[in-house]
């Protein structure tokens, strides 16, 4: 009997499942949008009930497009937005309110606060991350001390955390299993990666009951069992989605790089068994966690990448369909000097300016649309290049190449002027669901797929090579630009 895993990626703007057989041959993809909640300026949530619901509704509908009987499904791997907060009732199962998404800053304030506690070196040697509100430990503080009843449920025991993971394992499990892998942990703000558990330090600072946290896991393993349709299916992956496209692309050895081109861009270096604190504002996580080892990473954290063209699309109206993005940027040669800062969240890395705001500079009378869309792509460029710039400050091993994927990769254009203006060469999977494939590959090790990571990564997935020769002239000219429209958001930001 063949054998297929489902394997499951629930994003910040979708949720999304994939049926893969033993041989990495993908028979059926089903995607589903997922709403966003703003309910006062700089607040993003979601419906946690909703992003469960359309996990369930993807995996029927990609087990039905595939063909297969479910009886042949003998595994589910999960990936999942990052930070994102789900506290739920233990008695009810229910939350106790809206998910609140890793792109929210309602937490400042609380971060300011936990700043003047003298806490910033603290959480930057104990869980290798900055102070921001991206982070979730922030998001269960907001949570207890502003849902009417929450801090008293809490105290008595009766509350739940869960990152998406935890919460989906959660629910297909029936309210049987709470536990969350290391990669997820990680992005808390309340693990330690160097003793590998919850901080107690941290949980008593933000005021954040012990009780409330999930069982830590490895990455791949057996969590519990989904029934669908009357069979049993286990649950064999639990991983970070940035994480997942790192070990999805292949990148299992010390110094390999690659960057998702999703909702936001993450980039991410292999460093290994050996835990580095970026000197470069970058922040330090776990890689991956599996077969009784933990490797780690450094990353890079970019709030707005392939949102950038959302809202182009959906707010402004300047195109319509998202094939449009590159045939509309290749139009022009340029972006007539204009320069877009989308800190629409605040600015990420190596930035981490909480109060930033969007901006767009440099307009004159002859701007269009095609001039606002190629500066939309250059701003993602830019921001990787950022990171690189310091991620060379951190490693000390070069890097020639880049893996990438997510879905602005798809965009050739952006892909070239990454590699003209970074000096490397671009390798593009010929899967896009690298994420998915994550999920998959470490599912799949459990379930016995493959024999040892060699095995695995020895069945070659096809890949694009691309490469760009930008001139120096117009290399200077588009850093310049951003750097003085870097400045100018962070001097609204300070001054406002």
């Amino acid at each position: 009997m063949k054998k297929y895993i489902l394997a499951l990626d629930q994003g910040t703007t979708s949720s999304r499942a994939l049926v893969i057989d033993e041989k990495k041959n993908v028979l059926g993809i089903a995607q589903k949008e997922i709403r966003q909640i703003y309910p006062k300026e700089n607040y993003v949530e979601h419906d946690p009930e909703e992003l469960f619901d359309s996990i369930i509704h993807v995996m029927k509908e990609a087990v039905e497009k595939s063909g297969i009987s479910i009886s042949e499904v003998v595994g589910i791997g999960i990936a999942n937005q990052r930070e994102t907060t789900i506290v739920f009732n233990k008695l009810t199962g229910k939350p106790v309110y809206n998910a609140i998404v890793w792109q929210c800053r309602r937490t400042v304030d609380i971060c300011q606060r936990l700043e003047n506690e003298g806490m910033t070196d603290y959480i930057r040697n104990n869980t290798g991350l900055i102070l921001d509100p991206y982070f979730s430990g922030t998001k269960v503080a907001w949570i207890l001390e502003n849902v009417s009843g929450a801090k008293e449920l809490a105290l008595e025991g009766k509350l739940g955390f869960s990152t998406v993971e935890s919460w989906l394992l959660y629910k297909l499990t029936g309210g049987k299993e709470h536990k969350t892998d290391m990669t997820n942990a990680s992005r808390t703000m309340l693990f330690n990666i160097k003793e590998l558990c919850w901080d107690s330090v941290l949980c008593q600072t933000m005021g954040i009951p012990m009780s409330m946290l999930p069982e830590v896991v490895e990455s791949s393993g057996v969590f519990g069992y989904y029934n669908f349709d009357d069979h049993l299916i286990p649950i064999n992956s639990l991983v970070g989605d940035q994480q997942a496209a790192l070990f999805g692309q292949g990148c299992i050895n010390v110094g390999d790089v690659k960057n998702t081109y999703g909702t936001g861009c993450f980039l991410l270096v292999n460093t290994g068994d050996e835990l580095l604190i970026s000197k470069s504002r970058l922040i330090s996580t776990i890689g991956i966690s599996y077969g009784g080892k933990v490797s780690y990473a450094i990353e890079g954290s970019i709030f707005m990448g392939g949102a950038i063209f959302k809202w182009m699309r959906d707010e402004l109206g300047i195109f319509f369909d998202n094939d449009e993005i590159e045939v509309l940027a290749r139009k022009v040669d340029n972006s007539l000097g204009v320069v877009m800062v989308p800190a629409f969240t605040g600015l990420g890395a190596p930035y981490w300016e909480m109060n930033a705001r969007g901006a767009i500079l440099g307009l004159t009378r002859g701007v269009g649309r095609e001039h606002l869309i190629r500066a939309g792509i250059e701003a993602v460029v830019l921001q990787v290049e950022d990171l690189l710039e310091a991620i060379k400050g951190d490693i000390d091993f070069d890097f020639n190449s880049i893996h990438v994927d997510g879905g602005a990769s798809v965009n050739n254009l952006l892909l070239e002027l990454q590699s003209g203006i970074s000096k490397l060469e671009i390798e593009r999977l010929g899967v896009v669901e690298s994420t998915a494939l994550g999920a998959y590959y470490l599912a799949g090790l459990e379930l016995g797929f493959w024999a040892s990571l060699d095995d695995l990564f020895d069945q070659k997935i096809n890949s694009d090579i691309l490469s760009y020769e930008m001139n120096v002239e117009e290399e200077n000219m588009l850093k310049n630009n951003w750097k003085r429209a870097i400045k100018a958001v962070e001097y609204y930001a300070r001054n406002n």
